[in-house]
């Protein structure tokens, strides 16, 4: 791959990062509720999902699913139940006033789970799947031999831009989280904002 190229696509992949999206969204109300440790490890799951339709699209496992009418229904219905089912966790949790947190005991499972929202909030949008499809081939020769290596080596490097950008979006909300939980009952408000984010973006992934 010509160092222009890798240029172009680095430049790309950074704007598209920044761009308002449902990922970063929900990273920063996370980042806001819970701060930046909740945020990273958030971050981590959610590029660990990029990573893994990077792999389908390099297997030609996308396109497969990408064709079928049936799949992509199927994905759109799983990926908008689980956000609901979060949304619903979040909304219930302000409603009795409590605040999950990664200092309490249990701290390790808590951030296993945290991973795996992201993991699954990536692996079950088909939305991202699609995306990566038309997204990678494009700083690709499909036509010359490694083509397959390539596309795996530009979405690793596209989710190690990411991670690096929602590090820091991470970082910067926890700042501003500071500030904010100086005000009472701020705890229950953010869940309730984080419940709101959720069960948007569920219905873009529905409508849209």
């Amino acid at each position: 791959m010509e160092s222009s190229t890798f240029l172009y696509f680095l430049t790309a992949s950074i704007l598209l990062t920044l761009a308002p999206g449902p990922d970063i969204l929900y990273l920063l109300t996370k980042s806001l509720a819970d701060g930046a440790k909740a945020g990273i490890i958030l971050a981590c799951g959610l590029v660990s999902g990029i990573v893994f339709h990077t792999t389908l699209v390099m297997l030609g496992v996308a396109t497969f699913i990408s064709s079928s009418a049936t799949a992509m229904f199927l994905l759109k219905i799983f990926g908008a139940a689980y956000l609901l089912f979060l949304a619903f966790g979040a909304f219930k949790a302000a409603r009795l006033g409590k605040k999950i947190s990664l200092t309490r005991s249990g701290a390790k499972n808590s951030s296993a789970a945290l991973y795996k929202r992201g993991v699954l909030m990536n692996v079950l949008n088909p939305k991202v799947l699609l995306f990566f499809l038309a997204f990678l081939p494009q700083f690709v020769d499909l036509n010359r031999e490694g083509a397959s290596l390539s596309i795996l080596f530009l979405g690793v490097v596209f989710a190690a831009q990411a991670l690096i950008i929602f590090s820091c979006v991470a970082f910067f909300a926890s700042r501003v989280r500071n500030l904010l939980l100086r005000r009472k009952n701020i705890g229950q408000i953010l869940n309730f904002v984080e419940a709101a984010v959720l069960a948007l973006i569920a219905l873009t992934l529905i409508i849209l």
